[in-house]
């Protein structure tokens, strides 16, 4: 159930992001994992695509990287680095 909160935040955040550029389609994501969110990118992205779906973030392509470091303050989220938008 974590990740459902996780990627529940992700969502809000890409729409938030979309909403405030006035943006009618969201494109791409860029998405880095913590060390210790216990989630793997295919899991992710599993999550991502039925979560953006009726959204303005279905079909977005979704790009995941992993990080490794335990100790940094953000090793337990899902932090989103980047969002491409279509006006």
């Amino acid at each position: 159930m974590h990740e459902l909160s996780l990627i529940a935040d992700l969502m809000r955040k890409i729409e938030a992001i979309a909403r405030d550029q006035q943006a009618s389609k969201v494109t791409g994501v860029r998405v880095r994992i913590g060390a210790l969110a216990n989630i793997s990118v295919d899991h992710l992205l599993e999550h991502f695509v039925d979560a953006a779906r009726g959204t303005v973030a279905e079909g977005a392509r979704a790009e995941i990287e992993t990080l490794t470091d335990v100790t940094d303050p953000h090793a337990q989220e899902i932090l989103l680095d980047s969002v491409e938008i279509e006006d």
